[in-house]
C-alpha cells in the first residue's frame, strides 16, 4: 500500500469489535515502534501492553468513556524523562520522541487492519498509581487498539497552501504576492 493511502486510512477509532487481536499483529506493531527514531537515538519510552481485564478496568477509571471500554487492548505510552535528550537551550525532546513512536504504532496498526485512537485527556496521576509507574516516567498517551466497529468520519484538512511555505529564507519567512 502506498504511504499516502495508509495515512488517509488511519483515523481515530471510537468503537471496537469484541474480536481479539492476533499476537503476530501486535508483535509486528511493536517492532515498528522499536524502530521509531528519537533524538540522539535515546528511545526514552516505555510501552505497557494492557490485556487483562483487571488492568483494563483500571485504565477505564483513568479515562471513563463508553467507547474506550470496547477496546480489547490498551497501550500505555510513557516518556522516560531521565533518558530523554535535552537540547543545549534546555528544551526536552521526550514529548517529540513519544509522539513519533506513537504515530509509528498507529500507522503500523492501520497497515495490519487494526484501529487506534490517541487518548491524551486521561488521569495520568491515577494511571501512575494504578500501575506503580516511577516518578521519572510520564504516561503521555493511551492507545486503545483492536478491530474497528465504527466507521471513519470525513477528515477535514487545511489546504496545502495553509500549512506550507515554499518561499522561506534563512533570514525569515516571507510570502510572495
Amino acid at each position: 500500500m502506498a504511504f499516502l493511502d495508509l495515512v488517509k486510512q488511519r483515523y481515530s477509532c471510537r468503537g471496537y469489535q469484541e474480536k481479539s487481536v492476533e499476537q503476530e499483529k501486535l508483535d509486528y506493531v511493536m517492532e515498528c515502534v522499536r524502530f521509531a527514531p528519537s533524538a540522539v537515538n535515546k528511545q526514552p519510552w516505555m510501552f505497557r501492553i494492557v490485556k487483562n481485564e483487571a488492568d483494563k478496568a483500571k485504565l477505564q477509571e483513568c479515562y471513563n468513556r463508553e467507547w474506550f471500554a470496547t477496546a480489547p487492548i490498551y497501550i500505555i505510552c510513557s516518556i522516560l524523562h531521565d533518558e530523554e535528550w535535552v537540547r543545549s537551550d534546555g528544551k526536552h525532546h521526550g514529548n517529540i520522541d513519544i509522539a513519533i513512536a506513537v504515530e509509528h504504532l498507529c500507522l503500523a496498526a492501520t497497515e495490519q487492519g487494526l484501529a487506534t485512537c490517541w487518548v491524551c485527556n486521561f488521569d495520568a496521576e491515577k494511571c501512575k498509581q494504578f500501575f506503580a509507574i516511577s516518578e521519572n516516567e510520564e504516561p503521555a498517551v493511551l492507545i486503545p487498539i483492536g478491530y474497528a466497529a465504527d466507521e471513519p468520519k470525513e477528515k477535514k484538512r487545511k489546504a496545502i497552501e495553509e500549512i506550507s511555505d515554499y518561499n522561506s529564507r534563512s533570514a525569515g519567512c516571507y510570502h510572495e504576492h
